[in-house]
């Protein structure tokens, strides 16, 4: 329909339907929200800032994203509803205006092996149909090229009725699949070293199993003693052929010990299910251990880790398989495609090309389609799920980024922007949490929270334009234009350590000499090949701390007390005090509240709707028993101790009646890291992703070790607090520890003593050390995209 109108005549009102073009939040109080009201632009971009902790997630993914999946999830029917996670409706008065959320947020892709970058973004699908109609020799449909299905065939008798008659016909079926028989789909196979399973020369009786959890009298002992099969005095040694092959390997069988009817199934089997089938990540450190001891993975022999069946692989097109398409680096598959030329399938080359062109635009072209999704970067992960939307007809959507410029150089910063500009072009809301100034610059609307973190944020203190913002006089508006200089004088290396001819991934035979007793910064755009250069190098080990990107895992039972260990101490301190056991002081063990067990909150699962949790009745949510809480130390409850602020339990255990050295010590580093206003026993799923960080940070400073290696650590952080944290890595360093940083921020770059710069580009395009040298070498040489950067960054 025309909008336009003659000259001279007035324009006419707008029809109702376009009058809703914000979205209203009245009242929000999620985590640390203090009744905040907003109005958000619709089809613009918004981005929220401010210091980390200081409520932006809690107002974007918590508040906005969840009630509008929480809506959207209650349009289904109530059997669908069950299947799905329940959304409890966020604490805020009003919600007016909102849109389809689609959240795009840091979570890790799923690690199952069989999970990769193209299954992940429905790429592998399209090249499966390819090869299906244009490889020669032609094996079969799609599912022929597929790790996920399995070859499979039968035959039998069925009954049909026909004309009033049963008739008995024989048919046979077959499915032929692409998955690899010998690793089924996983590309590697494992083996156990049986001898770290059990000791031969010992009996069953002896206790011979060594695998965790076996002890000689224990239950899973036992069953192996009393099936029967085996007689529990004799040495495994001596064991016959068949007794053997029980013990190991037998399938699942019924038995009868002493009197309870149980399954008797053999060891290796058993211990695959119970350990070897869990994430290695999630494992106990002892069981982890045992994984390492007793299991080695290698490639499939069978289809040389593609995963593929033998057909599968010979099916070609021009000379390259499916196996061969997955291997190849994103950009030259794109490169590829481009050159096929095929009428029939025009359609699917089309949508194959751009979404491989969309992995070159957003900074992924460095990877290849077979990579684990388990293995990429959370960045690298918000990335991979980008590109799914890229492409997406909808429009008057909201999509919710959580920091898309994670792991991402200043270069691949820019491109980044460009997409999120295209989204907001056909017509959806585009909201942003960020620190980066050059994401802000691009903001048409902006919404600053804080002032502080924690208790001291939770307010709106400006939103408008990028211009208001930096007169605004708040904490983010007198930092974004805040440039650091050049270090002049920079320190002088105690030592070196030589890396020679390092090869992982995509290093060429990389030599270099990283100084020691110095702040290095290791930097190159995405795929370039610093982690691989850093980790690969410079293993976590005797003398070295690395604190990597890797999520931390806990429960909201967990807290920051628990987590850096501080509770130990404290519960010892209070037992000592009172004359009782540590173990009362635990609201996950004697202490806890009987009504809640120790959760604070009692949870009423209400079906497929959203489960209510309910603060405890009995213990207030202090979550110990009240019997627990007449006990004092230095005047306090252990309710009230975890309760304490970081910066006060710092105080309060420093000296006087609750002096406690050990638990002085790791407070100290928690303040030292910027994390003070946190308290003892905030749960850690409520943690930010630049709080949870720097607790990693925190934790790691009390290890022994020269080495400091650390991926990232401006991750999360706001401009203020990278002041801090610069001021930490000058610590370490003048204590004479060795600090190696993989950073991106030129702020962190500035302040290196020497940086090591990998690319040129990504992928096989990087991979070399293009240079080493001081920040001031850097600027002045400008010979590389760093170079570049830095000196525009420092207004050289």
């Amino acid at each position: 329909m025309s909008t336009g109108t003659r000259s001279g005549a007035q324009d006419p009102e707008p029809h109702a339907a376009d009058t809703h073009d914000l979205i209203r939040v009245h009242g929000a109080r999620e985590n640390n929200l203090k009744d905040v009201s907003i109005e958000i632009p619709k089809r613009r971009l918004t981005v929220f800032t401010g210091v980390s902790g200081s409520g932006k997630s809690s107002l974007v993914f918590d508040t906005v994203a969840a009630e509008s999946q929480r809506l959207i999830n209650e349009t289904y029917s109530a059997f669908v509803q069950g299947f799905m996670p329940s959304v409890a409706r966020p604490d805020v008065d009003v919600l007016d205006g909102l849109t389809t959320a689609i959240i795009v947020d840091q979570q890790r892709l799923g690690a199952d092996p069989r999970s990769t970058v193209g299954t992940a973004t429905d790429t592998n699908a399209m090249l499966r149909i390819l090869f299906s109609r244009l490889g020669q020799p032609h094996i079969g449909s799609a599912k022929a090229f597929s790790f996920n299905v399995a070859s499979i065939s039968g035959a039998g008798a069925v009954t049909v009725e026909r004309a009033g008659k049963t008739v008995k016909e024989r048919r046979s079926f077959s499915i032929t699949g692409g998955m690899c028989p010998r690793c089924e789909g996983r590309g590697s196979v494992s083996d156990i070293d049986l001898a770290q399973l059990f000791d031969d020369t010992k009996s069953l009786a002896e206790g011979a199993i060594t695998v965790p959890g076996y002890t000689g009298d224990g239950w899973m002992t036992r069953i192996f003693s009393g099936s029967g099969f085996l007689d529990p005095d004799k040495a495994i040694r001596d064991y016959s052929e068949r007794e053997l092959q029980d013990f190991l390997y037998r399938e699942p069988t019924k038995v009868k010990v002493s009197g309870i009817n149980l399954t008797y199934e053999g060891l290796v089997p058993k211990v695959q299910k119970s350990i070897l089938s869990k994430d290695r990540e999630a494992m106990q450190p002892h069981i982890r251990a045992f994984v390492d001891r007793a299991v080695t993975f290698a490639a499939c022999p069978a289809c040389d880790g593609t995963r593929l069946t033998g057909a599968a692989r010979s099916s070609k097109i021009g000379g390259i398989s499916i196996a061969d398409a997955c291997r190849m680096q994103i950009s030259d598959l794109a490169a590829w495609v481009r050159g096929l030329d095929e009428p029939s399938v025009a359609p699917l080359l089309a949508a194959l090309r751009q979404t491989l062109d969309s992995f070159v635009e957003i900074g992924l072209g460095y990877l290849s389609l077979e990579r684990p999704a388990g293995t990429l970067s959370g960045g690298e992960a918000q990335r991979v799920k980008m590109i799914r939307h890229l492409g997406s007809s909808l429009t008057d959507v909201t999509y919710v980024f959580d920091e898309p410029s994670t792991g991402l150089h200043p270069h691949d910063i820019q491109r980044m922007n460009g997409l999120l500009r295209q989204l907001r072009d056909k017509g959806n809301t585009v909201l942003v949490v960020e620190h980066k100034p050059e994401v802000i610059a691009i903001a048409d609307h902006v919404v600053d929270l804080g002032p502080g973190a924690g208790s001291a944020g939770g307010t709106v203190c400006y939103e408008g334009s990028l211009e208001g913002l930096r007169s605004a006089g708040t904490v983010t508006g007198r930092h974004l234009d805040d440039r650091a200089s050049v270090k002049k004088a920079v320190r002088t290396p105690t030592g070196k350590l030589a890396v020679r001819g390092a090869s992982a991934h995509n290093l060429r035979d990389v030599d270099v000499d990283v100084p020691l007793g110095v702040l290095v910064v290791v930097t190159g755009v995405a795929g370039s090949g610093k982690s691989s250069l850093v980790h690969g190098s410079i293993p976590a080990g005797e003398g070295v701390v690395s604190v990597d990107q890797s999520a931390i895992r806990g429960s909201r039972r967990s807290n920051p007390a628990t987590y850096t260990g501080l509770l130990e101490p404290i519960r010892k301190a209070f037992a000592k005090a009172n004359g009782v056991k540590p173990a009362l002081f635990s609201a996950n063990s004697e202490g806890a509240c009987p009504t809640c067990n120790g959760a604070g909150v009692v949870y009423t699962d209400l079906a497929m709707m959203a489960g209510v949790a309910t603060t405890c009745e009995d213990c207030e949510g202090r979550r110990f028993d009240a019997s627990v809480l007449e006990y004092r130390f230095g005047g306090r409850d252990i309710s009230e101790v975890l309760a304490m602020p970081v910066t006060e339990a710092e105080a309060f255990f420093a000296d006087g009646e609750a002096r406690t050295p050990a638990a002085h010590r790791i407070l100290s580093r928690l303040v030292d890291v910027g994390l003070g206003y946190v308290s003892l026993g905030q749960p850690l799923t409520t943690l930010s992703g630049g709080e949870r960080q720097r607790l990693k940070l925190a934790t790691h400073m009390g290890d022994k070790g020269g080495v400091y290696v650390l991926d990232e650590p401006t991750t999360g952080l706001h401009l203020a607090d990278v002041e801090q944290l610069l001021g930490l890595l000058d610590r370490l360093v003048d204590s004479g520890k060795s600090v190696i940083v993989v950073e991106h921020h030129q702020a962190v770059m500035a302040h290196a003593d020497w940086i090591i710069d990998l690319g040129p580009g990504a992928g096989h395009d990087g991979g070399r050390v293009v240079f080493e040298g001081t920040p001031a070498d850097l600027v002045a040489a400008r010979t590389t995209l760093t170079g570049q950067h830095l000196a525009e960054y420092v207004g050289a």
